[in-house]
């Protein structure tokens, strides 16, 4: 039989990369070429000069991987790309050059969920077991997932303004340390004390966040710091900051363990990185009967090769879109369907 091999674009955001996935488990190239250094400037994503940079990566990424793999183009089964949510510009270039792709090998094209991505990033540590709990957390989502099945997605709850990760950048862009404001703060904390006491958030739906008045009351603080010329210890605040964040975040998700009758916890997206968030909820579980799965590091940034997962489920599936498919940048993840 001929092997199932998936060719995986992924650019939603400043990364571009593809990925390359053969049978399922087998993966044969995965490269990222990342815009950070790029962004750094500005404190953020630039949308303008990601989709720019898209376009001149696109090829050599993909030429890349194709070398890497050491296949040819006509070995493809499947072309799987990040359809959404992310930028526009950006998931455009991504999704033009995956759809001249399977129109020039004649392949299917397999329209992927960005989100879904980073919970089957699990998959390259362990399989899925359901039911599963995935706590996704990154800069533009903070959402709890049920999965009953393989791409089944129940968003039992979510943030109601402002995503845990777009909350660190922010914070920290307050106390001018650099982008990506997450990893700095994770960094910088480790140096620092528990002396600053910061109000955790109240929302009345049981699973649902807010961290827009955290962040706030961490600008205030240092406002008021300024003000009165009293210097701000960044590495406490970072700590105290982050510790606050964490905390909330696993008070509010892991009560659905025992409503959901869990079996396996996982993280998912950019802050799944976070080193205080790792070894939380690590302890935590520690002492009960569930099986939590940390995505490798290099998986919790973005990449193709979490899209190629999906793909490879999609494929057997056989979902499938056609060439006039668009990208959206606001694809909620229980929107999976026939295309």
């Amino acid at each position: 039989m001929k092997d199932e091999i998936i060719l995986a674009i992924e650019s939603s955001c400043d990364e571009t990369a593809v990925a390359i996935l053969k049978n399922g488990n087998e993966l044969l190239a995965n490269v990222v070429s990342t815009q950070i250094e790029i962004h750094k400037k500005y404190g953020g994503v630039m949308p303008e000069i990601a989709s720019r940079l898209h376009i001149e990566n696109i090829t050599i990424v993909l030429k890349e991987a194709l070398e890497k793999a050491k296949i040819q183009k006509e070995d493809i089964t499947a072309i799987a790309v990040t359809r959404g949510p992310g930028l526009i510009g950006a998931l455009h270039v991504g999704l033009q050059a995956a759809k001249a792709l399977a129109l020039d090998l004649n392949v299917p094209l397999i329209p992927v969920h960005h989100l879904a991505g980073h919970i089957y990033a699990n998959e390259f540590v362990t399989p899925l077991k359901f039911p599963c709990l995935a706590i996704v957390v990154s800069g533009g989502n903070t959402e709890l997932v049920v999965m009953k099945d393989h791409l089944s997605f129940d968003i039992i709850g979510e943030t109601l303004d402002d995503a845990i990760g777009e909350a660190f950048d922010k914070v920290a862009r307050t106390v001018n340390l650099p982008y990506p404001g997450g990893v700095s703060i994770d960094r910088l904390s480790k140096e620092g004390e528990l002396k600053y006491h910061l109000p955790i958030p109240h929302v009345d739906e049981k699973y649902c966040y807010s961290f827009s008045g955290l962040k706030t009351a961490v600008i205030n603080l240092v406002t008021k710091e300024r003000n009165n010329n009293r210097p701000i210890d960044v590495p406490s605040l970072a700590r105290s900051f982050q510790e606050t964040a964490i905390n909330y975040l696993l008070d509010k998700a892991l009560p659905a363990i025992d409503e959901y009758g869990i079996k396996q916890v996982v993280l998912a997206g950019g802050v799944s990185a976070n080193s205080y968030l790792r070894s939380e909820i690590t302890r935590r579980l520690k002492d009960r009967d569930i099986e939590l799965v940390l995505p490798p590091l290099w998986c919790t940034t973005d990449n193709a090769a979490m899209i190629s997962k999906v793909g490879h489920y999609l494929y057997n599936r056989k979902v499938f879109a056609s060439l006039s498919l668009g990208a959206d940048p606001t694809w909620k993840i229980e929107d999976y369907k026939e295309f």
